[in-house]
């Protein structure tokens, strides 16, 4: 018989070891789980682990990992291209919008105001050329009054027309362009009775009543209405310009996120390649590279010049049309109350003052009166032609001359701001002739087109403020015009590139996949 050693156990042994475990078991703290058995494993453990290891093994592998960058790749590319194809339709409807209503409606509520204020300067200088019911009428300055009073209430005729149809959907344009509509039907019905009055021997004072009560409607509502008009046009205009640049600012940041993310991909993916597969180059995937830096290139390239001609197109050129458009219907107004100084002698200390007050708008010298007024701008003008930086003086003139940016501007401002000067030479001798009891002669003054007379001064400066205002309409023009080829010339070929990049680098990873197929 074979006894083993150690394993044999007599009964007390046996009772003691088995007592000795129920006692272990027994006096286990309660609520403290004893350690775990080994292998066991929570519900649904088994599962998520299983899944974890298939996922690892699945992209552990070099086919897998170059899938999953052939994948990142075309996403980018897709993404990029989406961003580039949904900006350019922004920026194309934002110059549509621009070019189509903000632009034009804004030109036409200034037009209105323009030819507004033209119309009664011409409606006073009717009055003063037509001599009592046709006796003693100034043939040439009253033909020339009737022939411009004509023109210009066709083209508020027109401006009101077409800023009815601009306002359509807006509530707050639609009603002021209807009160401005009725207010110029009452206007000229004024008008009407007052030249019908003046062309009856001894109506000349019926005339006068129902020219200043055609006035005093232009100045107590037609001409804020038009002026409130303009400023809304201008502020739609602005707010339509702030969000665009923002918009596109915004696309920007984000493309140059998104090409730096598909080029730094393409360069990691032929690192990778070429260090996996022993090989200098992938030419396919080169060729990628460069398609998708030429798309991040071009596609930068239409965003910043997107935004580069909104500004210029608003900031360089619309607001220097603003200002030119507003000094012309100063002026018109200004010239007005010439004519109404010399037509209401009671009065004359008033529109004289207003005749001032205009000058100021324009340009605009601190504390000067007419008495100072010449030599305020001769002085402060000397400055100015010294150094084109020392402007001492305000107005419409100043917000033109802060806004140099095209040839041949300055030149024609400064054209423009010398005729000014002429003219308003001419008011002194008009007054100086009142002054002296020359009414007849100061008439004739003001209202002729003989040269170096009034008028014609006054025609030399608005032929060159209107070429200061033409430089800067041509070249809103042509900011449009290279806003929209930017779009349409740039983006096309960044969204092939991008179509290209991606079918290359497919085309680039396929043999390398296939030899893994192999």
């Amino acid at each position: 018989m074979t006894i083993t050693a150690g394993t044999a156990q007599s009964p007390e042994a046996g009772s003691r070891t088995e007592a000795g475990t129920r006692h272990a078991t027994a006096v286990r703290p309660v609520g403290k789980p004893g350690p775990r058995p080994r292998g066991r494993q929570l519900p649904g453990r088994p599962r998520l682990d299983a899944l974890k290891q298939r996922l690892r093994r699945r992209w552990a592998t070099l086919p897998a990992r170059l899938r999953l960058a052939r994948t990142g790749i075309v996403l980018l590319t897709a993404a990029l291209g989406l961003l580039l194809l949904l900006a350019g339709l922004a920026v194309s409807d934002t110059w549509h919008t621009v070019a189509g209503r903000d632009a034009p409606r804004t030109t036409s509520a200034a037009g209105l105001g323009l030819a507004l204020n033209d119309m009664d300067a011409q409606a006073a200088n009717i009055l003063l050329s037509s001599g009592d019911g046709g006796a003693g009428r100034m043939e040439v300055p009253y033909d020339k009054a009737t022939g411009f009073y004509d023109s210009a209430r066709r083209t508020v005729s027109r401006e009101l027309r077409t800023l009815a149809v601009a306002a359509e959907g807006d509530a707050q344009s639609e009603r002021t362009v209807e009160a401005l509509t009725e207010n110029f039907a009452r206007y000229q019905e004024l008008i009407g009775r007052a030249l019908e009055n003046d062309g009856r021997s001894g109506g000349k004072a019926a005339a006068l009543d129902d020219y200043q009560s055609a006035t005093r409607l232009l100045g107590s509502h037609i001409r804020p209405e038009s002026q409130a008009l303009i400023a809304a046009n201008n502020e739609a205009y602005e707010a339509e310009y702030d969000a665009a640049r923002s918009r596109l600012d915004a696309e920007l940041i984000a493309a140059v996120v998104l090409g730096l993310l598909l080029l730094a991909a393409l360069v990691v993916l032929q690192w990778y390649l070429a260090k996996q597969f022993h090989r200098i180059l992938n030419p396919a995937l080169l060729a990628g590279t460069l398609c998708a830096f030429l798309a991040f290139a071009l596609g930068g390239q239409a965003l910043a010049a997107s935004s580069d001609h909104l500004r210029g197109a608003r900031r360089d050129a619309f607001d220097s049309v603003v200002a030119l458009s507003r000094a012309r219907a100063i002026a018109y107004d200004g010239n007005a109350d010439e004519s109404r100084y010399l037509l209401f002698r009671q009065e004359r200390t008033a529109y004289e003052q207003s005749f001032l007050d205009k000058s100021q708008q324009l340009y605009g010298i601190e504390g000067a009166t007419l008495a100072t007024y010449d030599t305020g701008v001769d002085e402060t003008w000397a400055a100015y032609r010294t150094d084109h930086a020392d402007l001492r003086f305000t107005g419409e003139f100043r917000r033109e001359l802060d806004n140099i940016t095209f040839p041949g501007e300055r030149t024609a401002a400064e054209r423009t701001v010398e005729a000014y000067a002429v003219y308003q030479r001419d008011d002194r001798t008009i007054r100086r002739l009142i002054a002296e009891g020359k009414e007849k002669e100061a008439i004739a003054f003001c209202i002729s087109w003989d040269p170096g007379k009034s008028n014609a001064h006054f025609g030399a400066w608005m032929a060159a403020l209107d070429q200061v205002t033409d430089i800067n309409r041509t070249q809103f023009a042509a900011s449009v015009r290279e806003g929209r080829g930017a779009v349409s010339g740039l983006l096309p070929g960044a969204g092939g590139a991008l179509v290209a990049a991606a079918a290359l680098t497919v085309l680039g990873l396929r043999p390398r996949l296939a030899e893994f197929r192999a």
